[in-house]
């Protein structure tokens, strides 16, 4: 399946590297979900990391192919690997849903429609490159893309649908997060309720 280069930008970046980028906090949560704090995003990340809040989105196009991101080369954490099609963390005091509908548009500049809750999941996963540690409370969501993509090239380096065989074919020979497929299988029953069963999710 041919990926599609991300050319125009549409705002600031809030997960690339900058001498003047603000102080993000993430909202610090226990095993429950429960909101216990708050923590700056590049220490909370930091070995052993801190259990936090986040959010995971799988956008499909009508035909039940998967949008799927290469994360820009300037990111902090996983830069040019193979992701969903976003994810990113809340502001304390942020809905999940709301973050997910935000950073969707700040990223790849479209709304998702059909936007729904698909569950959530906790994961502990190391990133042997840059150190990092992802210690995640992470809230999915499932929806469809209908409009054209104007992805931001600080955020994203390419995007491409693809159908499951061409995911496998892909996730066998390019790099993807390491929580890729954590989200992705968490987040299976409600992408097959979405997409129905020709999709073959």
């Amino acid at each position: 399946m041919p990926s599609t280069p991300a050319t125009t930008a549409n705002n600031s970046s809030t997960g690339t590297t900058g001498a003047a980028a603000p102080e993000i906090m993430l909202e610090l949560v226990d095993e429950s979900g429960n909101t216990i704090g708050t923590a700056e995003k590049l220490s909370a990340h930091q070995a052993p990391g801190q259990l936090h809040r986040a959010f995971s989105v799988f956008l499909f196009d009508p035909a039940g192919r998967l949008l799927i991101q290469r994360r820009a080369l300037g990111k902090y954490h996983s830069p040019g690997v193979w992701s969903n099609t976003c994810c990113g963390h809340p502001y304390p005091g942020e809905s999940p849903f709301a973050a997910a509908a935000r950073r969707t548009h700040e990223e790849l500049g479209i709304s998702p429609t059909l936007l729904a809750e698909a569950g959530t999941v906790r994961y502990n996963h190391p990133d042997p490159e840059s150190g990092l540690v992802e210690q995640e409370y992470n809230h999915l969501f499932v929806g469809l893309v209908q409009s054209p993509l104007r992805p931001d090239p600080e955020e994203v380096g390419e995007t491409a649908f693809v159908t499951p065989g061409e995911l496998t074919e892909r996730h066998a020979h390019a790099p993807f997060s390491a929580w890729f497929m954590t989200v992705l299988d968490a987040a299976r029953p409600a992408v097959k309720e979405l997409t129905g069963p020709a999709a073959g999710w």
